[in-house]
């Protein structure tokens, strides 16, 4: 659901093409192929660890819930309500991944993303909690801690952080079929399968599949001054940031929106009449969810 382009600090853009749905493969720089422009925009770079294949599983334990990563939340005109306790859960679907984009930054737990360490985003499943992930084509799995939210288009069904999607063989292509299965640490067998939790309970009417764009661009009058978080050469790039984007932002009572400024698809909060008042905002994102931001009129 969620692909990820290249963050922007400032008045930067990305040249990301939309992938096919998403990645995991090999232990270095894939090799170039048609999708060779998303790897050197999003992927490893050109230098990834060296013992990449060697990186454990995540180690499955108890751990407290986060009291604030498990409230019910609404991201593209979607309404979702995640677990508050571990429970049995088991899906089949589409995996993608996430790179160099959110690399450093917060997770919806409050967490810093790596995108070299066995980690997850999940729309539903409670933060932290532990999944396996098999590749329905191969086999290979993988056990993973989710700590993030997403991914919120194409209906996928989890994002895998890049080291998780090459240990089981999907970040080449961009995106594969997986079992994502709950672990309960302690039970019997570890994994405890279950019909899927329904991970919406209420939604927006059904977007053509032609009609791709369901996050709308801002035209309002300029004025005032934009906190910018992102800028984006293609739509659907900055609309997989947006999604992302606005469930970290659901507790901070401010609104992201897409506009388009002189061919770029920027994505901001606000704006603010003055400039010092969209600067206050800017620390208090960064300072909360570590988002590289920029001042710029609006």
């Amino acid at each position: 659901m969620c692909a990820i382009a290249a963050l922007l600090a400032a008045c930067g853009s990305t040249t990301k093409q939309e992938p096919p749905p998403s990645p995991s493969g090999s232990p270095s720089a894939p090799a170039p192929s048609a999708s060779s422009k998303y790897y050197k925009d999003d992927g490893p770079g050109d230098s990834p660890p060296a013992n990449l294949d060697a990186i454990p599983d995540a180690t499955p334990r108890l751990e407290p819930l986060n009291r604030f990563a498990n409230r019910p939340y609404t991201v593209l005109g979607k309404d979702y309500v995640p677990a508050t306790a571990l429970r049995p859960y088991k899906e089949r679907g589409i995996a993608s991944w996430y790179g160099r984009m959110f690399h450093g930054q917060k997770t919806s737990n409050g967490e810093t993303y790596d995108m070299f360490a066995m980690t997850a985003a999940h729309p539903t499943l409670p933060l932290p909690s532990y999944a396996r992930v098999t590749n329905v084509a191969t086999g290979r799995s993988v056990v993973v801690r989710v700590n993030d939210r997403g991914p919120f288009l194409h209906d996928r069904v989890i994002d895998l952080s890049y080291a998780a999607a090459n240990r089981i063989g999907v970040a080449a292509k961009g995106s594969g079929e997986v079992v994502v299965e709950a672990i309960i640490p302690g039970a019997t067998g570890t994994v405890v399968a279950a019909a899927p939790l329904p991970p919406v309970v209420a939604a927006a009417p059904a977007q053509p599949a032609e009609t791709p764009q369901i996050a709308p661009i801002s035209r309002e009058s300029a004025g005032g001054f934009a906190v910018q978080l992102g800028a984006f050469q293609n739509f659907n790039n900055a609309q997989a940031f947006l999604a992302h984007v606005q469930a970290q932002l659901a507790t901070a009572q401010v609104e992201p929106r897409v506009r388009e400024v002189n061919g770029l698809y920027r994505v901001y909060v606000g704006p603010y009449p003055e400039r010092d008042e969209a600067k206050r905002v800017a620390d208090r994102l960064t300072g909360a969810f570590g988002f590289a931001t920029a001042i710029a009129p609006h």
